[in-house]
């Protein structure tokens, strides 16, 4: 099989394998597929021990505490490790007490948030600078669209919106000592553990596959290709970018079919 996008051989670290479903790890076993080399950072000893078979010996690096952070780039000098790639697929939002109107937001859940979701990108890109190849691609997680109010997801727009900004910004900064680039994949509505955890996610879901220009939803192996096309040599010259993977969704919200259905509603409901 050959090695079209150049993959085979490289050492990437993938960050934030919770389970089988989530980004991380389809992009994980793709990469493996392609002949990458894998490591993995995972937020504790305990989900290490619990997927074992997902992640192997995973370092453990919780991004809230950056004496983990560096202590994982302190492993890596040690052990003479050269990345040429890192994936950031991590997010948190405290959703347990449901959905508050956004301007009801906790303080301590907003912050918390931004830290865990979006200022651990500019940790780990700090901590590991040394470690990265000369070349070497940023890729991380976000979501198709944060101008769209989607109660449902609370107070994570704004955060990921934080993301996309963060990535353009760190690009520039690495820009002034070489080439590492950094990019976001920003996917559509998709079928993962975290997401099932966002209250009237499935909904949201059913009318995201829905407006998809194919009327069949976004997966998980889509969002992976796209991130491993990032991670590649093929993609070299993209750089501060957002790509945005979602099957359509974001220009087909008046299809016909979708508008008839909520016109066929609406004469039921009277």
């Amino acid at each position: 099989m050959s090695d079209f996008l150049g993959l085979a051989g490289k050492t990437i670290l993938v960050t934030g394998v919770a389970n089988k479903k989530s980004v991380a790890h389809f992009v994980s076993r793709a990469l493996g597929e392609a002949g990458a080399n894998v490591l993995h950072a995972v937020r504790s000893a305990e989900l290490r021990d619990e997927q074992k078979k997902l992640v192997g010996d995973a370092f453990v690096c919780d991004v809230e505490k950056q004496d983990e952070i560096d202590a994982l780039a302190r492993t890596l000098a040690d052990r003479e490790v050269v990345l040429d790639g890192l994936v950031h697929s991590i997010a948190f939002a405290n959703y347990r007490e449901g959905v508050h109107a956004f301007h009801d937001t906790a303080r301590e859940d907003f912050l918390r948030a931004v830290d865990v979701s979006c200022f651990s990108l500019v940790a780990l890109a700090k901590a590991l600078e040394s470690r990265f190849a000369r070349d070497a691609s940023v890729v991380a997680l976000s979501i198709s669209t944060t101008t769209m109010a989607a109660e449902s997801y609370g107070y994570m727009a704004p955060i990921k919106a934080a993301l996309d900004s963060t990535v353009v910004f760190l690009a520039k900064s690495f820009a002034a000592t070489g080439e590492v680039r950094f990019n976001a994949v920003k996917a559509g509505p998709l079928k993962t553990s975290a997401s099932a955890g966002i209250p009237g996610y499935l909904d949201n879901y059913l009318y995201a596959e829905a407006a998809t220009l194919r009327h069949r939803a976004l997966t998980t192996e889509e969002v992976a290709s796209s991130v491993l096309f990032l991670l590649s040599p093929r993609s070299s010259g993209i750089n501060a970018q957002g790509l945005v993977v979602d099957a359509g969704m974001g220009t087909n919200f008046f299809d016909r079919e979708i508008v008839r259905r909520f016109h066929r509603g609406e004469e039921r409901a009277s």
